[in-house]
């Protein structure tokens, strides 16, 4: 009798810490069933320039556009890690907003051929990345 009872609460204390160990995987960020919680990571200059580099020979900017835009990112970006780098979280529809307005300051650099390529390339960008979780 000792020796089922014994063999029973293994069992049942195995079969709980089983249990609770899924569960704290499941729970935090990037678990199973995570992703991506909050904003992406800002760039740092060199990503930056790398993505700004990218855009040049997707969208055919010349010398003097690919500098200008190169600024517009870099001041973007800045902008963006000052408002997301305080205690508070930023409000969605302002950074959306705040996006657009960027979008349209490099669409402003652009002919229209460019910025026909620019919004292909902006709607190709937004597939690969990941969908972004609400809280």
């Amino acid at each position: 009798m000792k020796t089922t009872f014994k063999k029973t609460t293994r069992i049942l204390f195995l079969t709980l810490a089983a249990m609770l160990s899924v569960m704290l995987t499941q729970a935090q960020p990037g678990g199973q069933k995570g992703g991506q919680q909050g904003p992406p990571p800002i760039p740092t200059d060199k990503q930056i320039e790398t993505m700004v580099s990218d855009l040049a020979g997707e969208v055919d900017l010349s010398t003097a556009q690919e500098t200008k835009v190169l600024e517009l990112y870099k001041t973007h970006f800045a902008e963006v890690k000052e408002k997301t780098s305080g205690n508070s979280r930023p409000d969605r529809e302002e950074m959306e907003t705040q996006k657009k307005a960027f979008e349209k300051q490099v669409k402003a650099e652009l002919t229209k051929e460019q910025t026909s390529k620019y919004e292909a390339y902006l709607k190709e960008q937004s597939k690969q990345q990941p969908p972004q979780k609400e809280k």
